[in-house]
């Protein structure tokens, strides 16, 4: 495709994504994620703040060792330490891309920024040129350009493609636009830019009023070539704009857009499943695509329509996205070899022998309880919050639960902390509210209990139950995930991962934080 056939997919999945409260990933998680994300064929992965943390740095550039296929790219404020830090984690990187921005909207200037417009634009300009003195692949975000005024949008766009920004972004930061007025905006800023046509136009757009996707296809058809996602719409508040919506509602609709991602769009559901799972913010069912009931038919004139004739009902196959009939893979006769081939054919890949072994150790144990082990259950055990010992503050060693008509429902339970086991005992209005009192107990972590959530990984009575449990304390928020075909302990094990998370602390830098 040329390139203005082509529409550029940029997933930040893995920056703004993380942004989610509690969506905080490791090192490990993103990198199956990136891995995936290749897979898919995105054309630029944006793989974190490389200034937040020193993980968020790490992780940054363990993507950028990895990935081969795809522009790695690491987002930074236009200050220099922001930009030498980004350089810095993408330097190994194959195709490496220094993202940075500055505000440009009159109340962030005014409030955030505390700078006047003048002083925005030669701040932008140095960050490009000193970006440019690094990589070759500069883009320049404005931010909150949803509400910036059109006039300064032009005269500080123009400055940053004259200093080398090869890509220009138009973020409807906090979801205001509205899709024929947004749409327009870019029209106007491709045609009263004179050097416009020096760089791909993108955007990014949030989902605070629900057209993120909206805003997005109408900046397509009004000519931006780039367009800045997420896995399933993740992302800060309400979310971004969904990838694999985009992808296909281009697709699909040919005869408006005439243009075309490189996506393979048969990893998309795959994809979206291993986000789901690492990061436990479940798929909605009725989610366009991705969503468990997007190709489903209850009523009957529906169904006598696609038996018919598919397409009276269906505009996609879902054979096309990856959905299919999910067959036994594996099963408790299978041998190590095997294990490992399949996890190797989902992308699923162990740093030492040790974690290959004790993965196939839970495969079996699994395989006794299970009579069908599918993919998912694979995801989730490489996904599994089990932890070696010495790597985290609580470890969960055993647990009883008594629950019956009547009786108030008890829970023991055996938590390894310091080296050192200790036991209690504790009453609850249920099973899972006994647990957590009793691990409570023990930890006293002074948390805050925000979401307790259970989701099913495949279908069945015995299927693997996972529980995402949400805990706050001092403003910081994590999520907790464990996976067990006993509900009960999946629940322990999800409380147990997010006090773990909350112990282990570490401040993150929020990208949009002044610091100028």
């Amino acid at each position: 495709m040329s390139a203005n056939d082509q529409l550029i997919i940029f997933d930040t999945t893995l920056r703004d994504g993380e942004q989610s409260p509690g969506a905080s990933m490791t090192k490990a998680e993103k990198l199956r994620i990136a891995k995936a994300l290749e897979k898919l064929r995105v054309d630029v992965i944006e793989a974190g703040f490389a200034i937040a943390s020193p993980g968020d740095f790490e992780a940054v550039k363990a993507i950028a060792e990895t990935i081969k296929d795809s522009t790695v790219c690491s987002l930074s404020r236009a200050l220099d330490k922001d930009i030498d830090r980004a350089a810095e984690a993408i330097r190994p990187a194959a195709r490496g891309r220094i993202h940075t921005f500055i505000a440009t909207s009159p109340i962030h200037m005014k409030y955030k920024l505390q700078m006047e417009p003048d002083a925005v634009i030669e701040q932008a300009v140095r960050a490009v040129k000193r970006a440019r003195n690094h990589v070759d692949d500069v883009e320049f975000s404005c931010e909150d350009a949803g509400r910036s005024e059109l006039d300064f949008l032009c005269r500080i766009i123009e400055a940053a493609i004259d200093a080398g920004a090869a890509t220009i972004n138009i973020p409807d930061t906090v979801g205001y636009a509205i899709p024929e007025q947004f749409g327009e905006t870019i029209h106007q800023l491709l045609t009263r830019i004179p050097n416009a046509d020096k760089a791909v136009f993108s955007v990014h757009c949030h989902n605070d009023l629900g057209l993120a996707v909206a805003n997005s296809l109408a900046a397509v058809s009004r000519g931006a070539r780039q367009v800045e996602c997420t896995i399933n719409g993740l992302g800060e508040r309400a979310g971004n704009a969904s990838l694999e919506e985009i992808v296909m509602a281009v697709r699909t609709r040919q005869d408006l857009f005439h243009i075309d991602t490189r996506i393979d769009a048969r990893h998309i559901v795959p994809t979206s499943k291993l986000v789901s799972t690492i990061t436990g913010f479940p798929v909605q069912p009725n989610k366009a695509i991705v969503g468990a009931n997007a190709f489903a038919h209850e009523s009957g004139i529906h169904q006598d329509g696609v038996l018919k004739h598919r397409e009276t009902y269906e505009i996609m196959r879902a054979e096309d996205v990856g959905w299919h009939t999910n067959s036994l893979v594996l099963g408790k006769l299978s041998g190590r070899n095997a294990f490992r081939t399949r996890l190797q054919e989902l992308g699923i890949q162990f740093e030492t022998e040790g974690e290959l072994n004790e993965a196939f150790a839970r495969f079996k144990t699994m395989a006794d309880l299970k009579h069908e082990i599918f993919d998912e259950d694979l995801q989730a055990i490489a996904t599994d919050t089990k932890v070696k010992e010495g790597e985290a503050r609580y470890q969960l060693v055993c647990m009883k639960v008594c629950s019956e008509t009547g009786v108030v429902p008890k829970a023991e339970v055996t938590l390894l902390m310091e080296g050192k086991e200790h036991r209690v005992e504790a009453e609850g209005s249920g099973p899972v509210d006994a647990t957590f009192k009793a691990i409570e107990t023990l930890a006293d972590s002074g948390c805050n209990l925000q979401l307790y959530s259970v989701n099913n990984i495949t279908s069945g009575t015995d299927a693997q139950g996972e529980v995402t449990v949400r805990l706050e304390r001092g403003g910081r928020i994590v999520n907790g995930l464990g996976a067990d075909t006993d509900i009960i302990i999946a629940s322990a094990k999800a409380y147990v991962n997010a006090l773990n998370l909350i112990s282990a602390g570490g401040v993150r830098q929020h990208p949009q934080v002044a610091d100028v």
